[in-house]
């Protein structure tokens, strides 16, 4: 088996991960869920181990989930039986042969295949023909209106055809009261990457090289900024998130998520629609997803092989809990059923123009590409830095990152050798 060695001090022994409980009759399950979400996931494994399944499920949340699977992977100690990763690590790990496929856990779960799950999720963790995850969600861009405000100034056909647009908003420019705006630039990463399926770009060329100083990224930046400069978009620094609660935004730019925080405030009255775009005819939300994966281990027996498969056909047909979560469940089942359609996520798969909207980047150095993006697009948008120079810079990140060869663990060096 390929192993990953050479793991520098930083990172060190103490980490104890060894000790995490690798009980016979118990499956260790990693997730990084560190927000509210990962008292909706609690939920769903207690509900899961009152069945009292011959392998229960433990729990375990990890805030710096990625570093740790390092680690014990590394060492060869403590590795869980089951996590919880993104849609964007499958091919690195992949890769890296990390992951073992999901072959046989299907072959005992009969209803754990493609046709009962949103396609999109489904093959985020696909590669080369081989299914390596089952999928929970997908979680992606959203845009949540204020529908006060939107009657105010008299813009509720807007939303006619479920999709703003940059010319619609840059109309409201000059119109609105001191301290109204008509967008945020909150998760402007993720609207910016919408945008690039939106033009017909993307962040790759057909050998695989990063392209991310583009005509298209260029022209999605500038669109953005037009938005800015017209005075229409929360000023840099402000927390656009809040000022949306407060009632001083028309549009907010977060996740599907979101949702949860929005929920809480009684004065706010809201709904959801699609990220902007140029036209209503080409539309995307940026999305990623949550797959379950088997990290590569020696110490899972087949047994255990078999309770992971009974706990996802578990978690495939009773997931509505995670629904509460502000996640779209990637089950069948659970987004067609009635009692989902409560939820207001479940406008992202209500029609299949909605379903084709979501987007998951599955390129391989996507990370970096991601990273960037967030780095340097707040500064471009808002005038900080020249947008050229600050496509340059994108374009010699993501480069250097990919010459370094680490995804995202700066003080890991990978040496793959044969035992």
């Amino acid at each position: 088996m390929k192993k990953i060695i050479g793991l520098v001090a930083v990172l060190g022994t103490s980490m104890l991960l060894g000790a995490c409980g690798n009980d016979e009759f118990t499956i260790e399950f990693w997730t990084p869920l560190t927000g509210d979400d990962g008292a909706n996931m609690d939920a769903l494994v207690k509900e899961y181990n009152d069945t009292d399944p011959e392998y229960k499920v433990n729990h375990v949340i990890t805030s710096d989930m990625y570093t740790k699977m390092y680690t014990v992977l590394n060492s060869g100690n403590g590795i869980p039986d089951l996590s919880i990763i993104h849609a964007d690590r499958v091919p690195n790990f992949v890769d890296q042969d990390l992951l073992e496929p999901m072959t046989t856990i299907m072959g005992q779960q009969s209803e754990l295949k493609e046709d009962n799950y949103l396609t999109e999720a489904w093959t985020a963790g696909e590669v080369d023909g081989t299914q390596y995850t089952i999928p929970l969600d997908i979680h992606g861009s959203a845009m949540y209106y204020n529908e006060d405000l939107l009657a105010k100034y008299g813009v509720e056909s807007f939303l006619d055809d479920n999709v703003v647009t940059f010319d619609e908003m840059l109309s409201l420019q000059g119109e609105l009261d001191e301290g109204d705006y008509v967008l945020n630039d909150s998760l402007l990463g993720w609207v910016v990457l919408a945008q690039i399926q939106n033009l017909n770009g993307d962040i790759e060329d057909e050998a695989g090289n990063p392209t991310v100083n583009t005509p298209e990224m260029k022209e999605a930046i500038e669109a953005i900024k037009e938005l800015s400069e017209a005075g229409i978009m929360t000023p840099y620094g402000e927390d656009g998130y809040l000022m949306f609660q407060s009632g001083n935004v028309l549009f907010s730019t977060d996740g599907t998520w979101s949702s949860i925080g929005h929920s809480q405030v009684e004065s706010l009255n809201y709904g959801v629609t699609n990220t902007y775009a140029f036209d209503p005819s080409n539309f995307h939300n940026r999305a990623s997803s949550h797959l379950f994966a088997l990290l590569k281990s020696e110490d899972r027996t087949d047994e255990k092989e078999q309770g992971i498969g009974e706990f996802l056909e578990y978690m495939r047909a009773n997931s509505i809990e995670w629904a509460e979560a502000g996640q779209i469940v990637a089950s069948v089942d659970v987004a067609e059923s009635p009692e989902y359609e409560n939820y207001l996520q479940s406008f992202f798969t209500s029609t299949e123009e909605e379903t084709d909207s979501l987007h998951i980047y599955t390129y391989r150095h996507y990370p970096y590409v991601a990273e960037a993006v967030d780095m340097y697009a707040a500064d471009m948008v808002h005038g900080e830095i020249d947008v050229d120079e600050g496509l340059a810079e994108m374009q010699r990140f993501v480069e250097d990152k990919i010459q370094e060869g680490a995804l995202d663990l700066e003080n890991v060096v990978e040496e793959e050798v044969e035992e």
